[in-house]
Protein backbone atom coordinates (compact mmCIF):
# COMPACT_ATOMS: atom_id res chain seq x y z
CA UNK A 1 0.00 0.00 0.00
CA UNK A 2 3.02 2.44 0.84
CA UNK A 3 4.30 1.69 -3.08
CA UNK A 4 0.87 2.04 -4.40
CA UNK A 5 0.33 5.91 -2.48
CA UNK A 6 4.23 6.72 -2.93
CA UNK A 7 3.47 6.49 -6.85
CA UNK A 8 0.07 8.78 -6.37
CA UNK A 9 2.02 11.27 -4.01
CA UNK A 10 5.08 11.58 -6.70
CA UNK A 11 5.99 15.03 -7.76
CA UNK A 12 4.53 13.92 -11.77
CA UNK A 13 1.18 13.29 -9.99
CA UNK A 14 0.95 16.25 -7.92
CA UNK A 15 2.36 18.80 -10.30
CA UNK A 16 1.38 17.76 -13.35
CA UNK A 17 -1.67 15.27 -14.19
CA UNK A 18 -3.67 16.57 -11.50
CA UNK A 19 -3.39 19.91 -12.70
CA UNK A 20 -4.43 19.50 -16.19
CA UNK A 21 -6.77 16.77 -14.76
CA UNK A 22 -9.13 20.11 -13.63
CA UNK A 23 -10.68 19.66 -17.28
CA UNK A 24 -12.15 16.78 -16.24
CA UNK A 25 -14.25 18.04 -12.87
CA UNK A 26 -15.72 20.90 -15.49
CA UNK A 27 -18.00 18.25 -16.78
CA UNK A 28 -18.32 16.04 -13.15
CA UNK A 29 -19.52 19.25 -11.37
CA UNK A 30 -21.95 20.25 -14.34
CA UNK A 31 -23.63 16.87 -14.30
CA UNK A 32 -24.13 16.22 -10.58
CA UNK A 33 -25.25 20.27 -10.48
CA UNK A 34 -27.91 20.42 -13.11
CA UNK A 35 -29.56 17.06 -12.04
CA UNK A 36 -30.35 18.72 -8.43
CA UNK A 37 -31.23 21.92 -9.88
CA UNK A 38 -34.24 20.27 -12.13
CA UNK A 39 -36.15 19.38 -8.99
CA UNK A 40 -36.08 22.51 -7.34
CA UNK A 41 -39.58 24.03 -6.76
CA UNK A 42 -38.11 27.18 -7.28
CA UNK A 43 -36.18 26.78 -10.73
CA UNK A 44 -39.56 25.02 -12.05
CA UNK A 45 -41.62 28.16 -11.01
CA UNK A 46 -38.61 30.70 -12.29
CA UNK A 47 -38.42 29.12 -15.93
CA UNK A 48 -42.30 28.08 -16.21
CA UNK A 49 -42.13 24.24 -15.88
CA UNK A 50 -45.63 22.33 -15.79
CA UNK A 51 -47.30 19.28 -16.29
CA UNK A 52 -46.78 18.94 -20.10
CA UNK A 53 -43.97 20.49 -20.98
CA UNK A 54 -41.71 19.44 -17.86
CA UNK A 55 -40.11 16.50 -19.23
CA UNK A 56 -38.92 18.20 -22.21
CA UNK A 57 -37.81 21.21 -20.33
CA UNK A 58 -35.36 19.06 -18.66
CA UNK A 59 -34.22 17.32 -21.20
CA UNK A 60 -33.52 20.58 -23.07
CA UNK A 61 -31.70 22.08 -20.59
CA UNK A 62 -29.50 18.89 -19.75
CA UNK A 63 -28.44 18.30 -23.68
CA UNK A 64 -28.02 21.76 -24.59
CA UNK A 65 -24.10 21.24 -22.70
CA UNK A 66 -23.61 18.08 -24.56
CA UNK A 67 -24.27 19.58 -28.07
CA UNK A 68 -21.50 22.41 -27.36
CA UNK A 69 -18.83 19.23 -25.69
CA UNK A 70 -19.85 17.66 -29.65
CA UNK A 71 -18.61 20.43 -31.56
CA UNK A 72 -15.86 22.20 -29.17
CA UNK A 73 -14.30 18.03 -29.57
CA UNK A 74 -14.27 18.29 -32.83
CA UNK A 75 -12.88 21.83 -33.22
CA UNK A 76 -10.21 21.40 -30.55
CA UNK A 77 -8.46 18.47 -32.44
CA UNK A 78 -7.65 21.09 -35.48
CA UNK A 79 -6.95 23.63 -32.25
CA UNK A 80 -4.29 21.55 -30.17
CA UNK A 81 -2.16 20.77 -33.81
CA UNK A 82 -2.20 24.17 -34.26
CA UNK A 83 -1.52 25.95 -31.12
CA UNK A 84 -0.45 23.02 -29.00
CA UNK A 85 -2.40 22.19 -25.64
CA UNK A 86 -1.32 24.26 -22.90
CA UNK A 87 -2.99 27.47 -23.89
CA UNK A 88 -6.14 25.83 -25.38
CA UNK A 89 -6.85 24.32 -22.37
CA UNK A 90 -6.82 27.65 -20.34
CA UNK A 91 -8.98 29.06 -23.05
CA UNK A 92 -11.33 26.04 -21.88
CA UNK A 93 -11.29 27.19 -18.58
CA UNK A 94 -12.37 30.94 -19.31
CA UNK A 95 -14.69 29.76 -21.63
CA UNK A 96 -16.67 27.55 -19.04
CA UNK A 97 -16.84 30.40 -16.83
CA UNK A 98 -18.21 32.58 -19.13
CA UNK A 99 -21.31 29.99 -19.75
CA UNK A 100 -21.31 29.49 -15.59
CA UNK A 101 -21.67 33.03 -16.15
CA UNK A 102 -24.65 33.22 -17.94
CA UNK A 103 -26.55 30.51 -16.79
CA UNK A 104 -26.19 31.93 -12.88
CA UNK A 105 -27.64 34.98 -14.66
CA UNK A 106 -29.90 34.27 -16.55
CA UNK A 107 -33.11 33.96 -13.76
CA UNK A 108 -35.61 32.57 -15.53
CA UNK A 109 -34.79 33.27 -18.84
CA UNK A 110 -34.68 29.82 -21.18
CA UNK A 111 -32.86 31.72 -23.47
CA UNK A 112 -30.05 32.80 -21.56
CA UNK A 113 -29.80 29.53 -19.78
CA UNK A 114 -29.43 28.02 -23.13
CA UNK A 115 -27.01 30.02 -24.28
CA UNK A 116 -24.67 30.03 -21.47
CA UNK A 117 -25.17 25.86 -21.13
CA UNK A 118 -23.82 25.99 -24.90
CA UNK A 119 -21.05 28.12 -24.18
CA UNK A 120 -20.03 26.09 -21.24
CA UNK A 121 -20.18 23.22 -23.64
CA UNK A 122 -17.38 24.60 -25.83
CA UNK A 123 -15.31 24.91 -23.22
CA UNK A 124 -15.96 21.39 -21.31
CA UNK A 125 -15.75 19.95 -24.53
CA UNK A 126 -12.48 21.30 -25.34
CA UNK A 127 -11.12 20.18 -21.66
CA UNK A 128 -12.71 16.61 -22.07
CA UNK A 129 -10.56 16.27 -25.64
CA UNK A 130 -7.11 17.94 -24.49
CA UNK A 131 -6.91 17.23 -21.06
CA UNK A 132 -6.55 13.07 -21.26
CA UNK A 133 -4.80 13.80 -24.68
CA UNK A 134 -2.21 16.54 -22.66
CA UNK A 135 -1.61 13.51 -19.28
CA UNK A 136 -0.90 11.02 -21.72
CA UNK A 137 1.50 12.39 -23.86
CA UNK A 138 3.20 14.05 -20.63
CA UNK A 139 2.88 10.49 -18.44
CA UNK A 140 5.61 7.67 -17.93
CA UNK A 141 4.70 4.65 -19.92
CA UNK A 142 4.57 2.32 -17.14
CA UNK A 143 2.17 4.30 -14.79
CA UNK A 144 0.11 6.06 -18.05
CA UNK A 145 -2.75 4.15 -17.17
CA UNK A 146 -2.99 5.51 -13.67
CA UNK A 147 -2.66 9.56 -14.51
CA UNK A 148 -4.63 9.18 -17.14
CA UNK A 149 -7.44 7.65 -15.45
CA UNK A 150 -6.94 10.92 -13.03
CA UNK A 151 -9.01 12.21 -15.26
CA UNK A 152 -12.42 9.74 -14.82
CA UNK A 153 -11.20 10.11 -10.74
CA UNK A 154 -11.89 14.30 -11.23
CA UNK A 155 -15.02 13.74 -13.49
CA UNK A 156 -16.27 11.31 -10.53
CA UNK A 157 -15.10 13.87 -7.84
CA UNK A 158 -16.69 17.08 -9.29
CA UNK A 159 -20.04 14.62 -9.41
CA UNK A 160 -19.76 14.01 -6.18
CA UNK A 161 -18.94 17.40 -4.56
CA UNK A 162 -22.13 18.97 -6.92
CA UNK A 163 -24.45 16.01 -5.68
CA UNK A 164 -23.70 16.79 -1.73
CA UNK A 165 -23.98 20.76 -2.46
CA UNK A 166 -27.36 20.18 -4.06
CA UNK A 167 -28.36 18.08 -0.81
CA UNK A 168 -26.64 20.46 1.74
CA UNK A 169 -28.46 23.83 0.32
CA UNK A 170 -32.04 21.72 -0.47
CA UNK A 171 -33.09 24.13 2.20
CA UNK A 172 -32.19 27.61 0.83
CA UNK A 173 -35.03 30.17 -0.13
CA UNK A 174 -35.58 32.01 -3.53
CA UNK A 175 -33.48 32.29 -6.64
CA UNK A 176 -30.45 31.17 -4.44
CA UNK A 177 -31.26 27.51 -4.10
CA UNK A 178 -30.20 27.12 -8.13
CA UNK A 179 -27.95 30.25 -8.48
CA UNK A 180 -25.20 28.86 -6.10
CA UNK A 181 -24.80 25.22 -7.51
CA UNK A 182 -24.66 27.18 -10.97
CA UNK A 183 -22.17 29.63 -10.21
CA UNK A 184 -20.08 27.20 -8.06
CA UNK A 185 -19.43 25.51 -11.75
CA UNK A 186 -16.52 28.55 -11.92
CA UNK A 187 -14.79 27.06 -9.46
CA UNK A 188 -12.58 24.10 -11.18
CA UNK A 189 -13.11 26.18 -14.31
CA UNK A 190 -11.45 29.42 -12.72
CA UNK A 191 -8.73 26.69 -11.28
CA UNK A 192 -7.86 24.63 -15.08
CA UNK A 193 -7.24 28.31 -16.58
CA UNK A 194 -4.89 29.52 -13.59
CA UNK A 195 -3.16 25.66 -13.30
CA UNK A 196 -2.61 25.48 -16.39
CA UNK A 197 -0.48 28.76 -16.57
CA UNK A 198 1.64 27.31 -13.99
CA UNK A 199 2.46 24.21 -16.66
CA UNK A 200 4.63 23.58 -19.64
CA UNK A 201 3.19 22.88 -23.06
CA UNK A 202 5.44 19.25 -23.05
CA UNK A 203 7.35 17.99 -20.76
CA UNK A 204 8.79 14.98 -23.15
CA UNK A 205 12.36 16.41 -23.37
CA UNK A 206 12.56 16.76 -20.03
CA UNK A 207 13.82 13.90 -18.36
CA UNK A 208 17.05 11.87 -19.37
CA UNK A 209 15.36 8.44 -19.26
CA UNK A 210 13.11 9.33 -22.35
CA UNK A 211 16.04 10.36 -24.68
CA UNK A 212 15.59 7.04 -26.19
CA UNK A 213 11.73 7.35 -26.66
CA UNK A 214 12.82 10.76 -28.34
CA UNK A 215 15.01 9.62 -31.11
CA UNK A 216 12.31 6.65 -31.90
CA UNK A 217 9.53 9.63 -32.34
CA UNK A 218 11.47 11.70 -34.16
CA UNK A 219 12.48 8.45 -36.38
CA UNK A 220 8.83 7.35 -36.72
CA UNK A 221 7.77 11.01 -37.22
CA UNK A 222 10.35 11.69 -40.27
CA UNK A 223 8.88 8.47 -42.00
CA UNK A 224 5.59 9.43 -41.74
CA UNK A 225 6.25 12.28 -43.21
CA UNK A 226 7.89 10.73 -45.96
CA UNK A 227 4.97 8.51 -46.50
CA UNK A 228 1.90 11.15 -46.72
CA UNK A 229 3.86 14.70 -47.30
CA UNK A 230 2.11 17.12 -46.36
CA UNK A 231 -1.49 15.89 -45.24
CA UNK A 232 -4.19 17.73 -45.05
CA UNK A 233 -6.98 17.64 -42.30
CA UNK A 234 -9.34 15.48 -44.73
CA UNK A 235 -6.79 13.46 -45.54
CA UNK A 236 -5.83 12.32 -42.04
CA UNK A 237 -10.03 11.69 -41.31
CA UNK A 238 -10.20 9.20 -43.71
CA UNK A 239 -7.14 7.76 -43.35
CA UNK A 240 -8.28 7.51 -39.29
CA UNK A 241 -11.47 5.50 -40.91
CA UNK A 242 -9.46 3.74 -43.84
CA UNK A 243 -7.46 1.70 -41.14
CA UNK A 244 -9.41 -0.86 -39.14
CA UNK A 245 -7.32 -0.39 -36.19
CA UNK A 246 -7.99 3.27 -36.60
CA UNK A 247 -11.70 2.46 -36.99
CA UNK A 248 -11.88 0.30 -34.07
CA UNK A 249 -9.94 2.52 -31.91
CA UNK A 250 -12.14 5.32 -32.27
CA UNK A 251 -16.04 3.29 -31.86
CA UNK A 252 -14.75 2.73 -27.96
CA UNK A 253 -15.93 6.08 -27.03
CA UNK A 254 -18.86 4.54 -25.13
CA UNK A 255 -20.19 5.75 -21.94
CA UNK A 256 -23.85 5.53 -19.93
CA UNK A 257 -23.79 8.74 -18.27
CA UNK A 258 -27.00 9.55 -15.25
CA UNK A 259 -27.71 12.62 -15.50
CA UNK A 260 -31.20 11.99 -14.07
CA UNK A 261 -30.77 10.41 -10.41
CA UNK A 262 -32.94 12.34 -8.71
CA UNK A 263 -35.66 11.32 -10.99
CA UNK A 264 -34.81 7.70 -11.31
CA UNK A 265 -34.34 7.28 -7.34
CA UNK A 266 -37.87 9.23 -6.77
CA UNK A 267 -39.01 6.81 -9.21
CA UNK A 268 -37.77 3.69 -7.51
CA UNK A 269 -39.87 4.84 -4.46
CA UNK A 270 -37.76 7.72 -2.58
CA UNK A 271 -40.57 10.18 -3.02
CA UNK A 272 -39.06 12.76 -0.72
CA UNK A 273 -36.47 15.06 -2.21
CA UNK A 274 -34.48 15.28 0.77
CA UNK A 275 -34.06 11.37 0.52
CA UNK A 276 -33.65 11.55 -3.32
CA UNK A 277 -30.62 13.90 -3.07
CA UNK A 278 -29.02 12.08 -0.36
CA UNK A 279 -29.26 8.69 -2.67
CA UNK A 280 -27.61 10.64 -5.15
CA UNK A 281 -24.93 12.13 -3.40
CA UNK A 282 -24.31 8.35 -2.42
CA UNK A 283 -24.10 7.69 -5.68
CA UNK A 284 -21.49 10.13 -6.45
CA UNK A 285 -19.89 8.81 -3.33
CA UNK A 286 -19.27 5.34 -5.08
CA UNK A 287 -18.63 6.55 -7.85
CA UNK A 288 -15.60 8.19 -6.53
CA UNK A 289 -14.01 5.46 -4.16
CA UNK A 290 -15.05 2.93 -7.04
CA UNK A 291 -12.66 4.93 -9.46
CA UNK A 292 -9.72 5.46 -6.94
CA UNK A 293 -10.08 1.71 -6.25
CA UNK A 294 -9.63 1.48 -10.03
CA UNK A 295 -6.48 4.05 -9.96
CA UNK A 296 -4.91 2.20 -6.98
CA UNK A 297 -4.99 -1.33 -7.57
CA UNK A 298 -6.31 -1.92 -11.19
CA UNK A 299 -5.39 0.44 -13.82
CA UNK A 300 -1.69 -0.50 -14.21
CA UNK A 301 -1.88 -3.93 -12.96
CA UNK A 302 -5.37 -5.39 -14.22
CA UNK A 303 -4.52 -3.88 -17.59
CA UNK A 304 -7.20 -1.94 -20.08
CA UNK A 305 -9.01 -5.41 -22.00
CA UNK A 306 -9.75 -7.13 -18.83
CA UNK A 307 -11.11 -3.98 -16.83
CA UNK A 308 -13.82 -3.39 -20.05
CA UNK A 309 -14.39 -6.82 -20.02
CA UNK A 310 -15.46 -7.10 -16.13
CA UNK A 311 -17.17 -4.09 -16.25
CA UNK A 312 -19.24 -4.78 -19.57
CA UNK A 313 -20.81 -8.24 -17.55
CA UNK A 314 -21.08 -6.18 -14.51
CA UNK A 315 -23.20 -3.42 -15.77
CA UNK A 316 -25.20 -5.55 -17.98
CA UNK A 317 -26.18 -7.65 -15.04
CA UNK A 318 -27.21 -4.82 -12.92
CA UNK A 319 -29.08 -2.84 -15.24
CA UNK A 320 -31.23 -6.46 -16.51
CA UNK A 321 -31.64 -6.53 -12.42
CA UNK A 322 -32.98 -3.23 -12.41
CA UNK A 323 -35.60 -3.92 -15.73
CA UNK A 324 -36.82 -6.82 -13.77
CA UNK A 325 -38.08 -4.61 -10.60
CA UNK A 326 -39.74 -1.71 -12.63
CA UNK A 327 -41.46 -4.52 -14.82
CA UNK A 328 -42.53 -6.53 -11.73
CA UNK A 329 -43.30 -2.92 -9.10
CA UNK A 330 -43.64 0.12 -11.24
CA UNK A 331 -46.02 1.96 -10.19
CA UNK A 332 -46.22 1.15 -6.79
CA UNK A 333 -46.20 4.60 -4.50
CA UNK A 334 -46.93 2.91 -0.78
CA UNK A 335 -43.33 2.96 0.28
CA UNK A 336 -40.44 0.90 -1.39
CA UNK A 337 -41.04 -2.82 -1.40
CA UNK A 338 -38.02 -5.24 -0.33
CA UNK A 339 -37.06 -5.75 -4.24
CA UNK A 340 -36.81 -1.95 -4.32
CA UNK A 341 -33.75 -1.87 -1.91
CA UNK A 342 -31.91 -4.39 -4.59
CA UNK A 343 -32.77 -2.10 -7.39
CA UNK A 344 -31.58 0.69 -5.81
CA UNK A 345 -27.92 -1.74 -4.64
CA UNK A 346 -27.95 -2.52 -7.97
CA UNK A 347 -27.92 1.33 -9.35
CA UNK A 348 -24.88 1.66 -7.09
CA UNK A 349 -23.35 -1.58 -8.15
CA UNK A 350 -23.66 -0.57 -11.67
CA UNK A 351 -21.84 3.04 -11.10
CA UNK A 352 -19.00 0.61 -9.39
CA UNK A 353 -18.96 -1.81 -12.91
CA UNK A 354 -18.79 1.50 -14.91
CA UNK A 355 -16.09 3.23 -12.76
CA UNK A 356 -14.11 -0.12 -12.80
CA UNK A 357 -13.42 -0.39 -16.76
CA UNK A 358 -15.73 2.06 -18.96
CA UNK A 359 -15.60 5.21 -17.26
CA UNK A 360 -11.93 5.17 -16.89
CA UNK A 361 -10.36 3.06 -19.38
CA UNK A 362 -12.36 4.86 -22.44
CA UNK A 363 -10.04 7.84 -21.88
CA UNK A 364 -6.94 6.50 -21.11
CA UNK A 365 -7.42 3.73 -24.55
CA UNK A 366 -8.94 6.59 -26.69
CA UNK A 367 -5.88 8.90 -26.17
CA UNK A 368 -3.18 6.32 -25.78
CA UNK A 369 -3.48 3.95 -29.09
CA UNK A 370 -3.59 6.45 -32.01
CA UNK A 371 -0.67 6.81 -34.13
CA UNK A 372 1.26 10.33 -33.55
CA UNK A 373 0.06 12.17 -36.49
CA UNK A 374 -3.87 10.89 -35.85
CA UNK A 375 -3.90 11.49 -32.24
CA UNK A 376 -5.27 14.69 -31.65
CA UNK A 377 -7.42 13.87 -34.46
CA UNK A 378 -8.33 10.28 -32.83
CA UNK A 379 -8.94 11.58 -29.32
CA UNK A 380 -11.01 14.57 -30.64
CA UNK A 381 -13.63 11.73 -32.77
CA UNK A 382 -13.68 9.71 -29.43
CA UNK A 383 -14.23 12.49 -27.53
CA UNK A 384 -17.15 13.75 -30.15
CA UNK A 385 -18.45 10.19 -30.08
CA UNK A 386 -18.72 10.95 -26.88
CA UNK A 387 -20.78 13.84 -26.23
CA UNK A 388 -22.93 12.75 -29.23
CA UNK A 389 -24.07 10.08 -27.45
CA UNK A 390 -24.33 11.79 -24.02
CA UNK A 391 -26.68 14.13 -26.12
CA UNK A 392 -28.78 11.50 -27.13
CA UNK A 393 -29.27 9.81 -23.79
CA UNK A 394 -30.13 13.64 -21.96
CA UNK A 395 -32.45 14.66 -24.34
CA UNK A 396 -34.37 11.01 -24.69
CA UNK A 397 -33.90 9.32 -21.03
CA UNK A 398 -36.86 10.96 -19.25
CA UNK A 399 -39.27 10.46 -22.47
CA UNK A 400 -37.66 6.57 -22.79
CA UNK A 401 -38.44 5.70 -18.97
CA UNK A 402 -41.96 7.40 -19.50
CA UNK A 403 -42.92 5.34 -22.56
CA UNK A 404 -41.28 2.30 -22.57
CA UNK A 405 -40.67 1.71 -18.69
CA UNK A 406 -38.67 -1.26 -18.01
CA UNK A 407 -37.84 -1.65 -22.01
CA UNK A 408 -35.42 1.84 -20.91
CA UNK A 409 -32.90 -0.64 -18.23
CA UNK A 410 -33.08 -3.83 -20.73
CA UNK A 411 -32.17 -1.88 -23.54
CA UNK A 412 -29.08 -0.19 -21.92
CA UNK A 413 -27.99 -3.91 -20.15
CA UNK A 414 -28.18 -4.93 -23.85
CA UNK A 415 -25.71 -2.71 -25.19
CA UNK A 416 -23.35 -3.17 -22.07
CA UNK A 417 -23.90 -6.85 -22.89
CA UNK A 418 -23.10 -6.28 -26.57
CA UNK A 419 -20.10 -4.26 -25.45
CA UNK A 420 -18.23 -7.46 -24.13
CA UNK A 421 -18.62 -8.99 -27.53
CA UNK A 422 -17.15 -5.59 -29.04
CA UNK A 423 -13.75 -5.71 -26.38
CA UNK A 424 -13.57 -9.37 -26.60
CA UNK A 425 -13.43 -9.50 -30.36
CA UNK A 426 -11.54 -6.34 -31.11
CA UNK A 427 -10.06 -4.28 -28.21
CA UNK A 428 -6.25 -5.56 -27.69
CA UNK A 429 -4.62 -4.88 -24.29
CA UNK A 430 -1.89 -2.01 -24.39
CA UNK A 431 -0.85 -2.03 -21.13
CA UNK A 432 2.83 -0.61 -20.05
CA UNK A 433 3.40 0.07 -24.27
CA UNK A 434 4.95 3.24 -25.16
CA UNK A 435 2.96 5.46 -27.48
CA UNK A 436 5.29 5.10 -30.25
CA UNK A 437 4.94 1.30 -29.92
CA UNK A 438 0.78 1.50 -30.74
CA UNK A 439 1.56 0.86 -34.76
CA UNK A 440 2.94 -2.15 -34.58
CA UNK A 441 0.19 -3.77 -32.10
CA UNK A 442 -2.33 -2.46 -34.23
CA UNK A 443 -0.46 -3.55 -36.83
CA UNK A 444 -0.19 -0.18 -39.10
CA UNK A 445 3.22 -0.04 -39.09
CA UNK A 446 4.69 -2.33 -42.29
CA UNK A 447 4.59 1.01 -44.63
CA UNK A 448 6.91 2.64 -42.60
CA UNK A 449 9.07 -0.27 -42.38
CA UNK A 450 8.91 -0.64 -45.85
CA UNK A 451 10.39 2.73 -45.76
CA UNK A 452 13.55 2.19 -43.97
CA UNK A 453 17.14 1.43 -44.63
CA UNK A 454 18.46 -1.85 -43.41
CA UNK A 455 20.12 -0.15 -40.63
CA UNK A 456 17.26 1.80 -39.34
CA UNK A 457 15.23 -1.56 -39.49
CA UNK A 458 17.92 -2.89 -37.34
CA UNK A 459 17.70 -0.24 -34.51
CA UNK A 460 14.56 -0.14 -34.54
CA UNK A 461 14.47 -3.62 -33.73
CA UNK A 462 17.11 -3.47 -31.49
CA UNK A 463 15.06 -0.36 -29.72
CA UNK A 464 11.65 -2.67 -29.87
CA UNK A 465 13.78 -5.37 -28.14
CA UNK A 466 15.29 -2.94 -25.26
CA UNK A 467 12.11 -1.64 -24.36
CA UNK A 468 10.51 -4.79 -23.68
CA UNK A 469 12.70 -4.42 -20.38
CA UNK A 470 12.95 -0.93 -19.28
CA UNK A 471 13.09 -0.09 -16.14
CA UNK A 472 11.05 3.18 -15.00
CA UNK A 473 13.32 5.81 -13.01
CA UNK A 474 12.41 9.61 -13.06
CA UNK A 475 15.56 11.28 -12.03
CA UNK A 476 15.26 13.04 -9.03
CA UNK A 477 12.10 10.94 -7.16
CA UNK A 478 12.69 7.43 -6.08
CA UNK A 479 9.46 6.22 -6.09
CA UNK A 480 8.62 2.54 -7.26
CA UNK A 481 6.42 1.80 -10.67
CA UNK A 482 4.96 -0.93 -12.40
CA UNK A 483 7.27 -1.67 -15.15
CA UNK A 484 7.31 -3.80 -18.20
CA UNK A 485 8.81 -6.24 -16.88
CA UNK A 486 5.68 -6.82 -14.63
CA UNK A 487 7.20 -5.74 -11.23
CA UNK A 488 5.94 -2.76 -8.44
CA UNK A 489 10.08 -1.77 -8.34
CA UNK A 490 12.80 -2.09 -11.21
CA UNK A 491 12.97 -5.42 -12.47
CA UNK A 492 11.68 -8.37 -11.99
CA UNK A 493 13.63 -11.12 -11.23
CA UNK A 494 13.74 -12.96 -13.98
CA UNK A 495 14.61 -10.30 -16.52
CA UNK A 496 17.58 -9.30 -14.56
CA UNK A 497 20.42 -11.89 -14.86
CA UNK A 498 23.11 -12.76 -12.13
CA UNK A 499 25.02 -9.63 -12.82
CA UNK A 500 22.63 -6.63 -13.14
CA UNK A 501 21.39 -4.57 -10.67
CA UNK A 502 17.87 -3.91 -9.82
CA UNK A 503 18.58 -0.17 -10.31
CA UNK A 504 20.48 -0.72 -13.19
CA UNK A 505 19.05 1.11 -16.32
CA UNK A 506 18.34 -1.84 -18.91
CA UNK A 507 19.80 -0.35 -22.09
CA UNK A 508 21.49 2.96 -22.79
CA UNK A 509 21.08 4.78 -26.44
Amino acid sequence: MGKLLARFLSRIVRNDAMKKDFGGMLFGWDIGAISGILTYGQFMTDYHYDATVETLLSENIVSTLQAGCFFASLISSLIADRFGRKWPLVGAGVMTCAGVALQAGSRGSLIFMYIGRLVAGFGVGAASMLTPLYVSECAPRAIRGGLTGFYQLFIVTGTMISFWINFGIRTIQGTAIYQVPLSLQAVPALTLALAMMLCPESLRSDHEYIRGELQDMAEQLDMERRLVGEATWWTLFKEMWMIRGNRNRALISIGLMNYYAPQIFADMGLTEQAAALFATGVYGLVKMLSSMCFLLFAADSLGRRKSLLISSVGMAVTLYLVGVYEKLYSGQKTGIPPMGYVAIVCIYLYVFFFQFGWGPCCWIYVSEIPTARLRTLNVGMAAATQWLINFVIARTTLTMITSLNYGTWMLFGTFCAVTFFFVFFLIPETKGMSLEKMDDLFGITDDLLRMMDENQRERAAMRSAASELETLVVPGRSYMATTMAGSNGNLDKQHTGPSRSINEPVYQL
